[in-house]
């Protein structure tokens, strides 16, 4: 079975920075490398929502919320199957439990990256909290 896990939550300032990992498993799984990696989040009584995504084949870019306003960026790490979340000039409304998604099979489409029925596997999700 292929595995999603996110790592680097915690409490931080409001205005201070945090940067999430995620790592994708799937080749020894039988799953191959995921096409497509994404950051959700879920706050407190919101739906869940898209942070941003990356395409992990050649030419892709991050792709971004409209609320990110260039605060977060996602980057991939030497490790292929894991991305960051570099988040900066956090505020209090940016607390939330915040995933990582994997789409193993290709059904994200990159005009909709933030539909979250095209990500096959999910992380349990990690914590962030902003305080004022």
């Amino acid at each position: 079975q292929a595995e999603v896990e996110e790592s680097g939550g915690g409490s931080v300032q409001a205005g201070g920075s945090l940067r999430l990992s995620c790592t994708a498993s799937g080749i020894d799984s039988g799953y191959g490398r995921p096409k497509w990696m994404a950051w959700f989040r879920r706050r407190p009584n919101r739906e869940r929502e898209g942070v941003g995504a990356l395409f992990l084949g050649p030419g892709g870019y991050p792709v971004y919320g409209d609320f990110v306003e260039g605060r977060f960026s996602i980057s991939q790490g030497v490790e292929k199957d894991t991305i960051y979340l570099q988040m900066n000039a956090l505020a209090p409304g940016d607390s939330a439990i915040y995933y990582c998604a994997a789409d193993f099979f290709g059904r994200v489409r990159g005009g909709r990256w933030y539909d979250r029925s095209g990500y096959s596997h999910w992380g349990q999700g990690t914590q962030v909290t902003v305080s004022s």
